[in-house]
C-alpha cells in the first residue's frame, strides 16, 4: 500500500461503516467542547483588569 495523506481519513470512514458512529461521534464531541472552551478563554482573557 502507497502513503497517501489522505488514506487516514479513508481508513476512519471504513471504520465508521464497521463500528457504527459511536466512536466518530464522541471524538467530534470531544473536539468541539474542547475548541468552544479554548475559545471561551480566548476571549474572555481579554475582559482580565491589571
Amino acid at each position: 500500500m502507497e502513503h497517501m495523506p489522505a488514506a487516514w481519513l479513508t481508513e476512519a470512514a471504513q471504520a465508521a461503516d464497521r463500528q457504527g458512529a459511536g466512536d466518530l461521534l464522541r471524538v467530534v464531541l470531544i473536539v468541539m467542547i474542547l475548541g468552544c472552551i479554548l475559545t471561551a478563554w480566548f476571549l474572555l482573557r481579554g475582559y482580565k483588569r491589571k
